[in-house]
């Protein structure tokens, strides 16, 4: 099948059925793309953002809605969750996608109080959303939770504070998982590889990055598309995943496959 055939008919499905999906960070990046995938497959989408502003501009073209708050702060997170269910309706998947990115270095500098910012936003965060929603949704019985993680969770990288910090979410959604299935709550992990984002672009952009290692890398030879993750995600909350949960979900383009084979030469080329 074409590639746009089959993006045209992903963008058809209706998984979402006007069901509520909330998705933290989703003003800009992979959050947004996730929302925008999820609102095209007929979730009736919440963008959450610390920034209020950029959140409602980016609700507005995708036809979701934005309720902007801290994911640290757990009465902002809560008095939010109430403001969806009161005004939106209950909140039947979460994407617990809100978190701070970081340049590689050496331990030694990085400042501890960036460390710490890193892990309250990139750890407790997460915790703190998939709390309020994972209680909300226990209670009534159904409910989906799809966390972002990293494939940084997998391989070393000099990334001291994120790279932790997404290893310790992909072992929470398999904690919480265990924790709600009877509840009928499912809760997965999707982690994406080097996807095409302004922010790598913009790390390309000054030298810090060479795309042509995350290109050879990788075992498709490409990086990932946002909304591919997108469609990810839309999986595992639908219905044709009703069987799946405590998962990973890698969406890399083959990079964890891929990348140690450059101690035997490098991926083979096309046949």
């Amino acid at each position: 099948m074409e590639r746009q055939d089959l993006e045209r008919r992903n963008l058809e499905r209706n998984d979402g059925r006007g069901r509520v999906a909330l998705v933290t960070g989703g003003a800009s990046g992979i959050g947004l793309a996730v929302a925008g995938v999820l609102a095209g497959r007929g979730w009736r989408t919440v963008i959450s953002d610390i920034d209020a502003a950029r959140a409602r501009e980016a609700a507005g073209p995708i036809g979701a809605e934005a309720v902007p708050f801290d994911v640290v702060d757990e009465a902002a997170t809560e008095a939010a969750f109430a403001e969806i269910e009161g005004r939106i309706g209950p909140v039947e998947a979460l994407v617990a996608n809100a978190g701070l990115i970081q340049p590689g270095g050496r331990p030694e500098d990085l400042p501890m109080a960036e460390f710490d910012r890193i892990i309250a936003v990139n750890l407790r965060g997460v915790y703190v959303s998939c709390l309020t929603a994972g209680t909300r949704m226990a209670q009534r019985g159904r409910g989906g939770i799809v966390i972002t993680g990293s494939v940084t969770a997998w391989r070393t990288a000099p990334l001291h504070a994120y790279a932790p910090s997404k290893a310790a979410v992909v072992h929470m959604a398999a904690c919480l998982a265990a924790e709600w299935g009877r509840s009928g709550v499912r809760v997965n992990a999707v982690s994406p590889g080097y996807v095409a984002t302004p922010p790598l672009q913009a790390a390309i952009d000054r030298g810090q990055r060479d795309p042509r290692l995350l290109i050879d890398a990788a075992a498709l030879g490409r990086l990932v598309e946002p909304a591919e993750i997108g469609h990810g995600v839309a999986f595992l909350l639908s219905d044709d995943a009703a069987a799946i949960t405590g998962i990973n979900l890698p969406v890399d383009a083959g990079w964890l496959a891929g990348s140690h084979l450059t101690t035997y030469g490098g991926l083979r080329p096309a046949r």
